[in-house]
């Protein structure tokens, strides 16, 4: 093969190098291999990705081989790619690449890009959150079955509450739950919903599942990770390809199929024939209202009860309890734990 092809993707020509240089090594699925797979399921990516910012998450010698995270494009980007301002949570900004279309999509591809990390906001409206992204992480001792469970759990809750949900694997142990809302409110507002969502079921299954941010605290149960929704965080994209050596996919599922899925399964390899055969299990996707989780907040903090913690990245916020752990906090004097 030669040393570098070009593609016209829609009009825009992209320049992918080493084609043939592998990725995967599982099966020796190549660079090429995995333009392939964005170009199978370029549609439904782009339902959910389009417009958003990209983080990068690059490895150049594949899956196996060094690798690095990456928000700002380089300077030898081309004139016809579109980038956005993002920020940090301590305020540092950078420009973003946007899931303009594939063509952006490919570019990145080449560059080594192996997962690519999504904003909860469009380019053209940033100050507005339009996702809920529910993270069930496993804690020690917690298999994906009981991930599989409180997924199902967690969409039941919602819907009873007049929220309809949709999920997908994460590409590795773990399940997203996913609300695409009515462009209404911001990332702050967004993750006090989702706060509110994680005490709301560790109070109805508490052997099951916790809404403790301190490790120490949660046991052997899956944890709803609120912070996921913290302004300036990303979560990883549908449709994208994990950098596992088995090329798995973060994939969005029908609810009907969950009990018989296995992620592992999930790879370059399959999921196009899943998508031609089925299609996107998230076309038919409705923007959801917020409100009944900002309501279960406002009950909560009206009830004396703190904001959660948050990331230690973050400035301290109002209303929110010592950020240190409480093994540590009763170690220490009083004046010292705020």
């Amino acid at each position: 093969m030669s040393e570098f092809l070009m593609l016209d993707v829609d009009g825009t020509e992209v320049k992918i190098s080493s084609p043939a240089k592998v990725y995967f090594t599982e099966r020796e699925e190549t660079k090429l291999d995995l333009v392939r797979y964005y170009q199978a399921v370029a549609e439904p990516l782009l339902a959910t990705l389009r417009g958003r910012p990209l983080m990068l998450e690059r490895y150049p010698d594949g899956a196996s081989g060094k690798s690095w995270f990456q928000k700002r494009v380089p300077k030898s980007a081309p004139e016809w790619l579109t980038t956005t301002v993002v920020s940090t949570p301590n305020g540092t900004t950078s420009d973003a690449l946007v899931a303009a279309d594939l063509a952006h999509i490919l570019w990145a591809v080449n560059l080594g890009c192996i997962g690519f990390h999504v904003w909860p906001i469009h380019a053209d409206q940033p100050e507005i959150a339009d996702e809920l992204r529910v993270d069930l992480d496993p804690s020690p001792g917690v298999g994906f079955e009981e991930i599989r469970s409180v997924a199902v759990l967690t969409r039941d809750f919602l819907r009873e509450h007049g929220i309809e949900a949709k999920v997908k694997t994460s590409g590795s142990r773990g399940l997203h739950i996913y609300v695409g809302l009515e462009p209404r409110w911001d990332s702050y507002e967004v993750r006090a919903a989702a706060v509110a969502l994680a005490r709301a079921l560790e109070r109805k299954y508490p052997d099951l599942i916790t809404a403790q941010w301190w490790k120490e605290e949660r046991g052997s149960r899956v944890f709803i990770d609120f912070n996921q929704n913290a302004p300036h965080k990303t979560v990883f994209g549908a449709w994208c390809v994990r950098p596992r050596v088995g090329a798995q996919v973060s994939t969005p599922l029908f609810w009907s199929e969950l009990d018989s899925v296995d992620p592992a399964e999930l790879t370059i390899a399959t999921v196009p024939a899943r998508v031609a055969e089925a299609g996107d299990p998230w076309r038919d996707s409705v923007p959801q209202s917020l409100e009944p989780l900002l309501e279960m907040s406002r009950h909560d903090l009206s009830h004396g009860l703190m904001d959660a913690p948050w990331p230690p990245v973050y400035p301290k916020q109002p209303n929110e309890p010592p950020r240190v752990a409480p093994s540590r906090a009763k170690q220490m004097p009083a004046d010292r734990d705020g």
